[in-house]
């Protein structure tokens, strides 16, 4: 499938659907759905968003295809933002402080994690920071935990995935105890600079 041109009609049509579906979605959409609603087996499908990711990758289209966590999306290249920008309403840009960050690296990788268990791990009530990361939709309730009071579990969003530019939570760096070290350093510094002043 590596050139589209040179298809026969019958693939050519099948691609034509697989690239309506995901432009219409608008969202990421299963494989296994995909194929169920153009009656073909999943490996077709990834072949034919193969192609199609082939042809987005040329400069002359202003549209990608990207994975999460197993799903596929239609969406925009990066670079055509300031163009699109200058059309549309400029969407409100959320402000992801160092507090925002810190909790929300908390629960990438402690995922499916209480806010008391945030809590713990940050050492600060941490209300404000899971309620705003809800808001910008970064991370959802994912379940409830089977403790007394059943508290709330929060794991990751697609929304997450999407603005961080990975396919799925195991494409999150891997942190080192050595890098982990140099962490709690870098915090006992910082620590020590506020009690200074």
């Amino acid at each position: 499938m590596d050139d589209i041109k040179n298809l026969d009609k019958d693939m050519k049509l099948l691609l034509a659907h697989v690239e309506a579906i995901l432009f219409t979605m608008g969202e990421a959409v299963e494989i296994s759905r995909i194929a169920e609603a153009i009656g073909h087996d999943e490996d077709t499908v990834r072949n034919c968003i193969r192609a199609l990711s082939d042809r987005y990758n040329d400069e002359s289209y202003g549209i990608k295809i990207i994975e999460l966590d197993g799903a596929f999306q239609m969406c925009t290249k990066p670079e055509m933002y300031e163009t699109i920008i200058k059309i549309t309403n400029v969407p409100k840009k959320h402000i992801l402080t160092d507090v925002l960050l810190e909790t929300l690296s908390i629960v990438a990788y402690k995922q499916p994690i209480t806010k008391q268990e945030v809590e713990a791990i940050r050492g600060v009530n941490s209300d404000h920071s899971i309620n705003k990361l809800l808001e910008y939709k970064l991370i959802e309730e994912v379940g409830r935990k089977n403790a007394p009071g059943r508290p709330c579990l929060f794991g990751t969003t697609e929304d997450f995935l999407r603005n961080f530019g990975i396919s799925s939570i195991e494409d999150l760096p891997t942190i080192t105890p050595e890098k982990m070290d140099e962490f709690k350093s870098e915090a006992e510094d910082e620590m020590q600079l506020k009690l200074d002043i």
